[in-house]
């Protein structure tokens, strides 16, 4: 039987677009747009409450969190750790994605101390992955030096840290929990000349978080339909700023069927 069985990833796209959950992002001032708009194209409903005076009380209401520790300061560590906790404590699922943890030590111990709050998924690069389970030292900022099939040991490390699943982003993504793995192909060479994609993707693993109980087929269903979109989109265009906008509307129709359909090519 498939680790993840293609009416599971049917059914969590439907639940999605039904039930519209309300995802706060606490994510980096670099991609706030482009993550509400990948939100609302799939069926979410974003909320960037990202405050420390605010973060804790919303994520007890919200359907889903997302973390993204890309533009990072002591306010919003901060208000990321209250977030986290108060998610947490409510069975929110909420998704870490530790952009750049491994090469600076302020984002490294952050990005660590929010593990103790038990993300459901985990979303990064493989140098990413590496640096936040301790066996890496990050990568060139945003991008990875590691190979993907490099960070596997480190995910499943991870995941039984968490209980959850973690998500390695790369040519082919990989997705793991305790005991299963999953490789999701696909997607186009433009996702990595399109600001927040990547963070876009996080937000979309809390999306689908919401709706489906099992993490590991949040994340798949996640990293699946952002690869199918992609494709789609560079159906129509090869330059990255028409690409952008195409992709943000293939996201919005990519429907249970088109899941159902791709799940064919998860290894």
């Amino acid at each position: 039987m498939a680790a993840v069985p293609p009416d599971d990833l049917a059914r969590a796209r439907t639940a999605l677009h039904e039930r519209a959950p309300l995802v706060q992002c606490l994510t980096n001032s670099v991609v706030q747009t482009i993550t509400a708009n990948a939100l609302l194209a799939v069926g979410a409903a974003p909320a960037m409450v990202d405050n420390e005076q605010e973060s804790a009380a919303f994520a007890a209401v919200a359907s889903a969190v997302l973390v993204n520790v890309g533009t990072l300061d002591e306010a919003k560590a901060r208000a990321m750790a209250l977030a986290a906790r108060s998610a947490h404590d409510r069975g929110t699922p909420w998704v870490l994605d530790p952009v750049a943890v491994g090469g600076l030590e302020f984002r490294t111990r952050v990005a660590r101390d929010l593990l103790a709050h038990r993300p459901a998924v985990v979303r990064g690069n493989a140098s990413e992955v590496l640096g936040l389970a301790g066996a890496g030292a990050g990568g060139r900022g945003v991008d990875a030096v590691d190979g993907v099939e490099d960070a596997v040991a480190a995910a499943r490390d991870l995941a039984g840290r968490t209980g959850g699943a973690v998500a390695v982003s790369g040519a082919v993504d990989v997705v793991v929990d305790a005991t299963r793995t999953v490789r999701v192909p696909g997607g186009d060479v433009l996702l990595t000349r399109t600001t927040g994609a990547g963070c876009s993707l996080g937000a979309l693993a809390a999306a689908y978080a919401a709706v489906a109980d099992d993490p590991l087929t949040a994340a798949v269903a996640a990293h699946l339909h952002v690869a199918v979109a992609a494709e789609r989109a560079a159906q129509r265009t090869q330059r990255p700023g028409t690409f952008a906008t195409a992709w943000v509307d293939e996201l919005d129709a990519v429907d249970a069927g088109a899941l159902r359909e791709a799940a064919e090519r998860l290894a």
